[in-house]
């Protein structure tokens, strides 16, 4: 049963799964008593439509300017385009916005398949299961696994979702299960292969957004320790 304000927008019990992983897991439960409670809040405002749309714009890009490109787009069309705007619009209008000519053919593969139903509507999407959903919006220009997967956790709250390809989770992974060089900047290769850090991530399971929420905590608590103090 969910208790307090902060978790009921969540479709599971935060206190629950933590006490999970901290059941399963010694030093994932000594992370967890670092880094404090679970405070992940949903984004449910955007359609899936939007939600990729936004995406799209911010790969590739430092976060100001991809955030100065989907305000000048949504500027344009009075918010989120609706999928028939967005493909009714012309090359030069998104072009003006700072969108790039490949950016551009994935915002219209996108609204495409939106409209033909590939791209499933937000009442649709919340009674798919993870896989079926990654497997629908992969075919997506410009959309992979990881993307998806960012969806689903930050905008469906689903719960057993673990992006093990993703740097923060490999990261905070190594932080809380490996060693890291403390002497150099750290490197790709000192991090886990994700088929690592899925092995671990068995015995999370149904919790592993959890758990990936908190190794992305583990790598904040590390800048932090590593910043000059005030």
């Amino acid at each position: 049963m969910i208790h307090d304000g902060r978790s009921r927008q969540l479709p599971f019990d935060p206190g629950e799964a933590v006490a999970h992983l901290r059941s399963r897991d010694a030093k994932l439960a000594a992370l967890i008593e670092r880094a404090g409670p679970f405070t992940l809040r949903l984004d449910r405002s955007a359609s899936p439509f939007a939600s990729l749309l936004e995406s799209i714009l911010y790969q590739q890009l430092h976060g100001k300017a991809a955030a100065a490109i989907h305000r000048r787009v949504r500027e344009h069309f009075g918010g989120d385009p609706a999928p028939e705007l967005l493909l009714a619009a012309p090359d030069d209008v998104l072009r003006a916005a700072g969108v790039s000519a490949n950016k551009i053919r994935a915002l219209r593969d996108l609204a495409a398949r939106t409209l033909d139903g590939s791209v499933p509507s937000r009442a649709a999407i919340r009674k798919m299961n993870d896989e079926a959903i990654i497997e629908r919006l992969t075919v997506v220009r410009g959309i992979g696994r990881w993307t998806v997967e960012m969806l689903l956790i930050f905008r469906l709250g689903r719960a057993d979702v673990l992006p093990a390809t993703d740097y923060g989770v490999r990261k905070g992974f190594a932080l809380t299960f490996g060693r890291l060089p403390r002497r150099r900047p750290i490197e790709a290769a000192d991090l886990p292969a994700p088929e690592a850090v899925l092995r671990r991530g068995q015995r999370w399971a149904p919790y592993r957004s959890v758990a990936s929420w908190y190794l992305w905590r583990a790598c904040d608590l590390a800048k932090d320790a590593a910043s000059p103090a005030r």
